[in-house]
């Protein structure tokens, strides 16, 4: 099983790409890859959830 599963069924289901997430986050989109490859800690899990979460509203309002 891969790390992070949590985090990448949510990029999977919110239609956004990877760069799009990193960009929210303010981080370069290697740095999110290199996030994802080991476990991340609550703290980022929690990060990058609220980045999708602001991105889908973000879209829902038209914003994107």
């Amino acid at each position: 099983m891969k790390p992070n599963m949590e985090i990448r069924t949510a990029i999977e289901n919110s239609d956004f790409f990877t760069w799009q997430i990193a960009q929210k986050l303010g981080i370069h989109e290697n740095t999110f890859y290199r996030w994802m490859r080991m476990e991340m800690s609550e703290e980022k899990k929690r990060k990058v959830i609220t980045a999708i979460t602001i991105l889908k509203q973000e879209q829902k309002e038209g914003a994107m």
